[in-house]
């Protein structure tokens, strides 16, 4: 497939950048606070931070290796800040200020002299000239000094050898101890006229500019809060994504909190549905999307973090365990029952509705995966008895111990009601964005590995409604990363197949999200993200997204789209019929030829495959003939786009033409774990066989044999290969029939045809040349 994993070291493109560029540095804090960093200009950044407890503590971050961009885009690791000098203008409010004893100070990390591991803590206050919250400060780290006060404490920097500089950020209230604050107290520091000077404050950093490609990236603020979102799209634009960006809002630092009288810090709506730090954050990503010439999806879900959850909110399983997910904090999955839970993720896709509108950009919202949880314990309890869904289930509801095997008809019926309720609740977010921003596209994202299990067949009536079908979204997104890493192509086949049978999308009103490596032990696993990817472009979807950002630039994923192969310059139609019929066909070879002065021949042949050339100018009889021909020349855009082709000679698995059987062309040996069979066809004896993979076979006409026995179910089709259900035991011979289409191309970008000449009886010649997409 066309993609590399780029390691460090690697890249050969490079520019330069100055140390304390503002896009790189990061934040970190503890829960439940949050904050935020975005740029200003190319010399500031913004910082805002809403504190809910006496004990957080923000830390502005400028780390010496970068561990955050991709390796071709990463700066160099210097460790080494002698000869450097760092200014900047420091604004702040409702942030502990300079002069106070735990006002902001600078942590270094690294080691002396000595190379003994160290820290130093350098008071900000102590090089600032100004009031403790407008004030200019110098540093100068070959003369730099911690401690309180100077010069009585100074303790000596060695600048040397550092990995990282922490700007500690506090609330006025701050203490060290954890009692609450007034609820979402806010602060906010901007660091302008940011200059690195000296020998040693140049870095330099990738530059590379992968080709734009074909596929979109799909982002999440839950991984990249301690991000600019400056550094966040650096990184799509120079890895070739283009055009549309999924981003997930997360599940647990997108919303506001209050203390309650139960000692609880829970989620509110007291104030806005959005915290300023994220509020902020996402309108600076959608104003640069957008300046950027993208479009943008925000993603909000039924996952919230745990902790700030109202447990009446929650799904619970039968005997009152949460449905809890299996991330680490936990988050929960609210109930599709809950007004107060649906008002709760509505109000949440208003306000990103809203952000969108406001940076000029067309509104799009993905509602993603919503379900009714199935808990991970190994019980399979589907968790459908929260306090809202017993009563709406009312008459109905009855125990189901497990979702795995068969139901009973009371069973049935409760599941089905489960999904008339998710059905209505995602109905009522979607009423809800549309009333704020008419015309606003509407997305739906279902994990298929879930919602289809097949040890779990009636799931699927709660967690695939019927309620879902077309037209209720605009877009059907699909995502199956489990069954991608796990290697499971045919699961996907037969997943997609059925959701399109049950919710009826046409492909071109599907989304496809591939991926994602969870641990980075496992980046092998891109190999089968990327076929997933370009398997579901040839399929024809709308989209295609790699999920996610984070972990394809901790791996150093990098996608090219190929040459010839470029699966978006195929379109899946067939020539016209009438004018084929009647074409000239040409099976050619490559074959390097050496004549040696004793006139012996050596022999090389290039291709194991013959490549067809056709003529469909014979076809071309009449005016009408003439049209027809032009009009499909000028959708190809000449030689642009790809199409099937009916050879006129051979078009069948059975001999050339004849009507096909299920024994006709032996196409593997089953093994008890390979599932996947690619179609071919066999030309000539055994001894000296021509195998000719057959990648479009006409829709219906595949008939299979497995040891004799036709199979008239069980298998699939898809991208060439002939897909089981169950892999075919040890042994078992597959055997396959079907009739056939030659992917094509125009060989020119040039038709030319003269009326006169056409009326006097002359042939017109249509080349055309068959594509390679194996």
């Amino acid at each position: 497939m066309p993609h590399w994993l780029a390691d460090a070291g690697d890249n050969r493109q490079f520019t330069h950048i100055k140390r304390f560029d503002p896009r790189f540095w990061t934040l970190n804090f503890p829960q439940p606070m949050t904050a935020s960093v975005v740029t200003t200009g190319a010399a500031a950044l913004r910082i805002d931070a809403v504190f809910y407890n006496a004990d957080e503590l923000a830390g502005l971050i400028w780390e010496s290796a970068d561990v955050w961009d991709h390796p071709l885009l990463a700066y160099e690791t210097r460790r080494d800040y002698r000869g450097c000098r760092l200014s900047f203008r420091w604004l702040s409010s409702g942030i502990m200020p300079l002069d106070a004893i735990d006002g902001p100070t600078l942590t270094i990390e690294g080691r002396d002299a000595a190379g003994v591991s160290r820290s130093w803590y350098v008071r900000l206050w102590n090089y600032a000239s100004g009031t403790p919250e407008d004030a200019t400060i110098a540093l100068d780290f070959d003369a730099l000094d911690g401690g309180f006060l100077l010069p009585g404490e100074a303790d000596p920097v060695w600048s040397g050898d550092i990995d990282r500089l922490f700007i500690s950020l506090v609330p006025p209230g701050y203490t060290g101890a954890a009692t609450a604050l007034p609820d979402g107290t806010e602060g906010w520091v901007e660091l302008s006229e940011i200059a690195a000077t000296g020998p040693e404050s140049t870095l330099s950093i990738g530059d590379t500019m992968v080709p734009e490609h074909g596929l979109r990236i799909a982002t999440g603020y839950d991984d990249a809060y301690n991000q600019a979102p400056a550094r966040l799209l650096r990184n799509i634009l120079h890895l070739g994504y283009r055009e549309l960006i999924n981003h997930y809002v997360g599940m647990s630092h997108y919303y506001r909190l209050r203390h309650y009288s139960s000692g609880n810090l829970l989620y509110t709506v007291s104030g806005g549905n959005l915290n300023a730090p994220c509020e902020r954050w996402h309108r600076d990503f959608a104003a640069r999307v957008k300046a950027l010439g993208y479009d943008l999806i925000f993603s909000v879900s039924y996952e919230l973090l745990d902790s700030v959850a109202f447990g009446s909110r929650k799904q619970r399983a039968e005997n009152g365990d949460f449905a809890l997910t299996g991330w680490e904090p936990p988050s929960a999955l609210l109930s599709p029952a809950s007004a107060p839970a649906v008002d709760q993720i509505a109000r949440t896709a208003e306000s990103f509705a809203l952000i969108l509108q406001d940076a000029g950009l067309p509104v799009k919202i993905q509602i993603g995966e919503p379900w009714w949880w199935i808990m991970l314990d190994g019980t399979d309890r589907i968790c459908l008895y929260d306090a809202a869904a017993k009563a709406a289930f009312g008459a109905n509801l009855v125990s189901i111990p497990s979702i795995r095997g068969a139901m009973t008809p009371a069973q049935i019926v409760m599941l089905d009601q489960a999904g008339d309720l998710l059905a209505g609740s995602t109905q009522t977010i979607a009423d809800r964005v549309r009333a704020v921003a008419p015309g606003a596209e509407l997305l739906l994202l279902v994990y298929l590995p879930t919602v289809l299990d097949a040890e779990a067949p009636e799931a699927k009536r709660a967690n695939v409604p019927t309620g879902w079908a077309n037209p209720a979204f605009d877009i059907l997104q699909l995502e199956d990363y489990d069954w991608v890493t796990g290697g499971n192509r045919a699961a996907t086949a037969r997943g997609v197949a059925a959701m399109e049978a049950r919710l009826g999308y046409p492909v071109d009103r599907q989304h496809y999200f591939s991926g994602f490596v969870l641990n980075a032990a496992d980046r092998a696993q891109w190999a089968e993200i990327d076929a997933a990817a370009e398997a579901a472009r040839r399929r024809g979807v709308a989209d295609t997204f790699v999920w996610a950002l984070p972990q394809a630039v901790r791996d150093g994923y990098t996608h090219f789209d190929s040459k010839e192969g470029d699966v978006q310059a195929f379109d899946d139609v067939l020539f016209p019929l009438a004018l084929g019929r009647d074409a000239m066909a040409a099976p050619a070879f490559s074959t390097a030829i050496v004549t040696t002065a004793s006139g012996a021949e050596h022999r090389n042949s290039d291709w194991s495959d013959a490549r067809m050339r056709y003529d469909a100018g014979p076809g071309v009889r009449a005016e009408e003939d003439v049209g027809t021909l032009i009009a499909f020349f000028r959708a190809r855009r000449g030689a642009a786009r790809g199409f099937r082709f009916r050879d006129p000679f051979d078009h069948s698995s059975a001999g050339m033409t004849d009507t096909p059987g299920p024994s006709d062309q032996f196409v593997g040996t089953g093994d008890g774990q390979a599932a996947r069979f690619a179609l071919v066809k066999r030309y000539g004896q055994e001894a000296d066989q021509q195998v000719r993979p057959i990648t479009r076979p006409v829709s219906g006409s595949v008939r299979v044999m497995v040891d004799g026995a036709e199979q008239a179910s069980g298998w699939l089709f898809d991208a060439g290969e002939i897909v089981f259900d169950t892999p075919p035991a040890a042994g078992a011979e597959i055997r396959a029939g079907y009739l056939f289409d030659v992917p094509v191309r125009f060989a020119e970008d040039r038709l030319e045809i003269s009326r006169a000449t056409f009326r006097a009886g002359e042939a017109v010649s249509v080349p055309l040349i068959e594509i390679r997409d194996v």
